[in-house]
């Protein structure tokens, strides 16, 4: 298989990432609704969706804002334009949608942590959106820099590059069952799986953007090393917890 893959079916070339894309919607929902029917959901139906409701807008003004600044400076012509409407980063997505569904609590009034039902719904779905990612290679802004490394993969234009979807699929995979782990084996807080998935993502992509061919830097950090950043600084309480509990040891 050649990567960029771009299978044509019946004359039409198909963008497989974005059928992956609205595919890894699609799983991920019943996912979640598989998993709302199995637990005892403290949040009431109308709630929930309304908190769902919030997550989806401020994902999606989130992926878009970050998507444009990872190249603020991009000379604004009616194509750039087009392909910056059109670009997206899950980081903003998420980010994003954690501060839509704290606006859509506060607007109904609902106190109770939301986000423990939607942590392996949202691992399932970017482990396929990743898929996506890999397969389009240096035509989706998810590739690395080249490199002499064993790992180095041809992503389409004859360079061997870090295969970062590749790398991020292995550590969906291992914070999956990490996380399965952790729920089984030690008493969470309501909420807690939800920020420790959040911290553990986040730190990933701080690492992963050095090995990315990013075009724009603030004080030596691309715009999603600094929104992460933003995210530990959110959670800075949780973290201070973690950080004494372990010195209490």
């Amino acid at each position: 298989m050649q990567i960029p893959f771009e299978p044509i079916v019946l004359g039409y070339h198909i963008n497989i990432h974005l059928v992956l894309e609205y595919l890894a919607f699609f799983i991920a929902f019943r996912y979640y609704v598989y998993l709302r029917k199995r637990s005892k959901d403290a949040i009431s139906g109308g709630n929930r969706l309304s908190i769902i409701l919030g997550a989806a807008i401020g994902a999606l003004v989130g992926s878009r804002l970050v998507g444009l600044l990872e190249n603020p400076f991009v000379e604004w012509t009616q194509a750039n334009l087009i392909n910056l409407l059109n670009t997206k980063t899950i980081m903003g997505g998420l980010f994003g949608g954690l501060l839509g569904v704290e606006f859509a609590k506060k607007r109904i009034g609902e106190t109770k942590s939301s986000g423990d039902l939607f942590v392996f719904p949202i691992i399932l779905g970017i482990f396929i959106g990743r898929i996506g990612c890999f397969l389009l290679g240096i035509k989706e802004f998810t590739y690395g820099k080249v490199t002499a490394s064993i790992f180095g993969m041809d992503l389409g234009d004859g360079a061997l590059r870090h295969p970062t979807a590749l790398y991020e699929l292995v550590f969906l995979v291992l914070l999956f069952f990490i996380l399965k782990y952790l729920q089984k084996k030690i008493t969470l807080k309501n909420g807690e799986l939800f920020i420790i998935f959040m911290l553990s993502y986040f730190a990933f992509r701080f690492c992963i953007e050095f090995i990315k061919p990013n075009v724009f830097y603030v004080l030596g950090l691309s715009s999603i090393q600094i929104l992460c950043v933003i995210c530990w600084l959110y959670y800075y309480k949780f973290i201070a917890k973690l950080i004494n509990s372990w010195r209490a040891r």
